[in-house]
């Protein structure tokens, strides 16, 4: 069950539509069978996709944290669940990548197991609720990226930490970069991107942008505010045309003003030999190995930023490449997947 905030390959789902491709095609080339359930619009190479059609939810990270429960008319994320409860004797297990209270609040009303991978820190009192509820009814379906991610909720310690992947193949390793340092991710405030453009400012290195525009009157702004920042924005690519262009970069930043989660872009950029520099904050902080294949800043520094990218050429990339392959692979992704349904199937 896909992220409902809008179609796998968009964008919109940010790091989510990754973490589901990458699983559902491991699993798969294991012999498992399975659907993907997401918005109308939505395509996953070479894996079966259930479209279902309807209005999209709006991300909890755009909105405030008292925000109320609420699901538009003619609902994607009620359609996608009328959907699974209709097929799920189908199935042996549902596993939901939702970050919303209805699929939370739905779990014992399924005959079906229902397990959680929660995708983000905490976002809202009543998601942090919903989900505690589930946690405690049943302790061993909640999964996690990270050790950081998992410390933002009262249930830290039954959660499943079960980090990410990437398809190493589709990565190749860029031994000489060119120029310029890159930026990935959504364009929204709580990337906080004005960092990064701030520290290119100074350092007059360029920085190459990629990712959705999520907030058009965000990106306006930063333009507005650095008129002079040697910035170039490059667009939402797909992973070949992207692993070309990140591979040339001499580093990567990272500058989330929230708990990143995890971080996917940390790890597509060490497949391709390219250290991160990210701030000592949730997700990145777990996997930048600080002066060896990155470096970490304290949060919402910009000197510490710019310090790092005068001091990036120090790094081995063969390190970042070697480090990807090591503990990021899809092989040990798919390990940790099946381990974990098993127990829970086990004990339903």
């Amino acid at each position: 069950m896909s992220t409902p905030v809008g179609a796998l390959g968009t964008g919109q789902g940010g790091g989510v539509e990754l973490t589901v491709q990458n699983i559902a095609q491991e699993l798969q080339r294991r012999g498992n069978q399975l659907e993907v359930v997401a918005p109308f619009g939505s395509f996953l190479k070479g894996v079966r996709v259930k479209e279902i059609a309807g209005n999209t939810q709006i991300a909890v990270q755009t909105q405030s944290k008292d925000v109320p429960i609420m699901l538009p008319k003619n609902s994607t994320l009620a359609n996608m669940w009328e959907y699974a409860r209709q097929v799920q004797n189908q199935y042996d297990l549902i596993v939901n990548f939702a970050f919303d209270w209805l699929p939370f609040y739905l779990t014992p009303f399924f005959s079906t197991p229902i397990t959680h991978f929660i995708s983000m820190g905490s976002m809202t009192p009543a998601l942090d609720e919903i989900m505690e509820r589930s946690a405690k009814l049943h302790p061993d379906r909640i999964g996690v990226y990270t050790k950081s991610q998992a410390e933002t909720f009262a249930f830290s310690e039954i959660c499943e930490i079960l980090s990410s992947a990437i398809d190493l193949s589709l990565y190749n390793f860029c031994a000489i970069p060119g120029d310029s340092i890159a930026w990935l991710g959504r364009i929204a405030p709580e990337k906080a991107l004005e960092d990064a453009v701030a520290a290119a400012n100074i350092t007059k290195v360029p920085l190459k942008i990629y990712g959705k525009i999520q907030d058009q009157d965000y990106w306006q702004q930063i333009q507005q505010d650095f008129p002079h920042a040697p910035i170039e924005y490059m667009g939402f690519l797909n992973t070949e045309d992207l692993q070309k262009e990140l591979g040339q970069a001499r580093a990567l930043l990272m500058t989330p003003r929230w708990i990143e989660a995890f971080g996917n872009v940390a790890i597509e950029a060490l497949a391709c030999g390219v250290p991160v520099i990210a701030y000592r904050r949730g997700g990145p902080s777990e996997i930048v190995r600080d002066g060896k294949t990155g470096f970490l800043v304290e949060p919402d520094s910009i000197p510490g930023l710019v310090t790092a990218i005068e001091n990036i050429d120090s790094l081995s990339r063969i390190a970042c490449r070697q480090q990807a392959e090591a503990k990021y692979s899809l092989t040990a992704l798919g390990d940790r997947f099946e381990s974990w349904f098993d127990k829970i199937l086990n004990n339903s």
